[in-house]
């Protein structure tokens, strides 16, 4: 490959870089819900957590108070999440999620209702990438000893997926798992919903959530397109220079050179006829 051709391939590989960058970028709000009107666990609503609105049983936890002093709720005093085993033994239940700070309780049986946000900044036909923490608890109290089951049901637009179902035992906590989700853009703006589900019903199940984010996804198409113009360029390159040496060999020898592109032959260069040959005639 010539210095050209590398240099043209290396600018097209930066234009179609510099294209992907130029569209909008999305952003989640508030993705670790730290940012909050409260300053200390309570349940959430419509305006008391930057970016998120909800109207279900749901609660914003802040580190080390979950199995511990719980979240505030507008009708029932504290909510609390199982920290202990039957025995006295810790579940492991950490005191925040794997990227630090708060995190989100959702109760998935009872007065359920999905956790949204507006996103913008979507391209039409661009596949998005949500990613998250999640993980699967129960709420604390004598009367609840069932195994559960728990999940996060994720929505973009109208395209719906779900994590897997897990399975909780009682007064278990299953440790944070990380998930992502993929969807593809209807339009520029469209509510993200997380809903928790849980079974079975009046043994509390809880979803948990945290690291809210979202990416655009590598276009496959696109960059085959691009590599197969790249390599493309390589060949006619090489192919020209195929020829240009073929022809000067040709040329060498006294040969007829190969036809151009235009199907017509070059000029065959006359060899010079040397004085002593000349002399001998």
């Amino acid at each position: 490959m010539t210095l050209r051709t590398f240099l043209l391939s290396v600018s097209l590989l930066l234009a179609a870089s510099a294209w992907t960058g130029a569209r909008a970028v999305p952003v989640i709000t508030n993705g670790g819900f730290e940012t909050t009107s409260f300053t200390a666990s309570t349940q959430m609503n419509t305006t008391n957590v930057t970016g998120w609105s909800t109207s279900g049983y749901n609660f914003v936890f802040f580190p080390g108070t979950a199995t511990t002093t719980g979240a505030a709720s507008v009708q029932y005093g504290a909510l609390i999440l199982q920290g202990t085993l039957p025995s006295g033994a810790s579940n492991g239940f950490p005191a925040t999620s794997p990227s630090g700070g708060n995190f989100v309780g959702a109760d998935g049986d009872f007065q359920v209702g999905a956790i949204t946000q507006t996103i913008t900044g979507l391209t039409v036909g661009i596949q998005y990438a949500v990613s998250f923490y999640w993980g699967a608890a129960q709420q604390n109290g004598s009367a609840y000893t069932s195994a559960t089951t728990e999940q996060w049901q994720v929505t973009l637009g109208s395209e719906l997926h779900s994590t897997p179902i897990i399975n909780n035992p009682p007064q278990g906590f299953t440790g944070w798992l990380s998930q992502s989700l993929t969807y593809t853009a209807t339009s520029t703006s469209e509510v993200l919903s997380f809903l928790a589900a849980g079974t079975p019903s009046g043994a509390p199940p809880f979803s948990l959530l945290d690291g809210v984010s979202i990416t655009a996804v590598a276009e496959p198409a696109s960059w085959m397109t691009l590599v197969a113009a790249v390599l493309s360029i390589i060949g006619v390159a090489n192919l020209r220079r195929r020829s240009s040496r073929l022809a000067r060999l040709a040329a060498a020898n006294g040969e007829t050179p190969p036809a151009d592109r235009a199907g017509h032959a070059k000029p065959r260069r006359r060899r010079r006829r040397s004085y002593a040959h000349s002399a001998a005639c």
